[in-house]
């Protein structure tokens, strides 16, 4: 079974998913590293050298690539889930969990991240709050949701790791 993580920044996709994967014996697919290899750049060259739009018809090309695969853990980038083929290709491969934190929770973890072109502005906190405004409506679509805010990385995993024994019943 595949296991896609979606949810903001900062959430915890990639430690998580990181985790969970070892825990579980599988490999571990970060979505945003799927395009810089297709695209032999980084994520944020690719926003600063061919805008937001270009990104998403990529990241939506990366979708489709890890959707074919089997027994994964895929931690996708924080706007993934605002295509529907997106989400659609991914809960037809998998069980999509959202990993959620409030936004001071979101801020305080990546505030010293210069790699998030999102929040490469003024004020990150602002974009912060208004980013998870509009997002919500997607993320609720997600299978499950679970607030990382004041969990571990393990409480996390295990939470998962009932979710899954949950869904295999």
């Amino acid at each position: 079974m595949n296991i896609y993580l979606v949810g903001f920044m900062g959430t915890g996709k990639t430690v998580v998913g990181k985790y969970l994967a070892k825990r579980l014996k599988l490999q571990f697919i970060d979505l945003d590293t799927i395009i810089e290899a297709n695209e032999k750049t980084k994520i944020k060259d690719i926003f600063s050298w061919h805008g937001e739009d270009y990104f998403r018809e990529k990241e939506k090309d990366a979708v489709a690539e890890v959707s074919r695969k089997k027994n994964i853990v895929v931690a996708t980038g924080g706007g993934v889930v605002i295509n529907s083929e997106n989400l659609k290709r991914l809960k037809e491969s998998g069980v999509v969990i959202c990993l959620s934190s409030s936004p001071e929770v979101i801020f305080k973890r990546t505030r010293t991240q210069n790699h998030r072109p999102l929040l490469n502005i003024d004020n990150p906190e602002k974009e912060i709050e208004s980013l998870l405004k509009k997002r919500a409506g997607f993320y609720a679509r997600a299978d499950f949701n679970i607030d990382t805010s004041l969990k571990s990385i393990e409480e996390v995993a295990q939470e998962i790791i009932h979710i899954l024994k949950s869904v295999q019943n």
